[in-house]
């Protein structure tokens, strides 16, 4: 019987349990063994479990010491349509800063000095105006517009990740404040 109490003690210590809640468990566990034993029951009838660590686990669980094991596994994962804004945001990023590194596309604005047209030309002689040619980068507007917004798009998503994170934490262990409080009043 000490040796089951022994293992109860074991598991909420490794659960979190607040140990002023663990050995109030611990003695009221202790108290309904002998009870159950001064009746002629044994521990595993009066418990309906042989497995201290599971009972432990299971009777911490029921009175909100630790939160469910099954909903921490599914606040752990990855939200799909997180990953895949993230994803998107990645690679917007990585496209706006490779096209405004290399510069393409590129426009090409020629144009001839019209005042010379006025100038006569002797017979024979070929003469062309001068021309001036502009090359500039047609998209770069839109691509330091696309770089900003995918830079905000990031910036969001990382602020998703750590709120999600937060959040996931918090479902899976909970602040021993809380639990102490829950494990007083119940």
């Amino acid at each position: 019987m000490n040796d089951f109490i022994e293992q109860c003690r074991r598991e909420w210590e490794r659960l979190g349990v607040p140990d002023l809640v663990a050995e109030e468990m611990a003695a009221d566990l202790a108290a309904d063994l002998r009870e159950a034993e001064a009746e002629g029951i044994t521990a595993e009838d009066y418990l309906g479990a042989s497995d201290p660590r599971s009972f432990a686990s299971s009777w911490a669980t029921e009175r909100g010491l630790v939160a469910d094991r099954r909903d921490g596994r599914q606040d752990r994962r990855r939200p799909p349509a997180l990953v895949a804004f993230t994803a998107l945001s990645v690679l917007a990023l990585l496209v706006a800063a490779l096209l405004l590194a290399t510069g393409e596309p590129r426009v090409s604005l020629t144009t001839s000095d019209a005042k010379l047209a006025h100038v006569s030309v002797p017979p024979g002689a070929h003469f062309l105006p001068p021309r001036h040619e502009v090359q500039a980068s047609a998209a770069a507007p839109i691509e330091w517009i696309l770089l900003v917004l995918a830079a905000a798009a990031l910036g969001f998503t990382a602020w998703l990740w750590v709120r999600w994170t937060r959040l996931a934490l918090r479902s899976s262990s909970p602040d021993p404040s809380e639990t102490t409080a829950r494990a007083l009043q119940g």
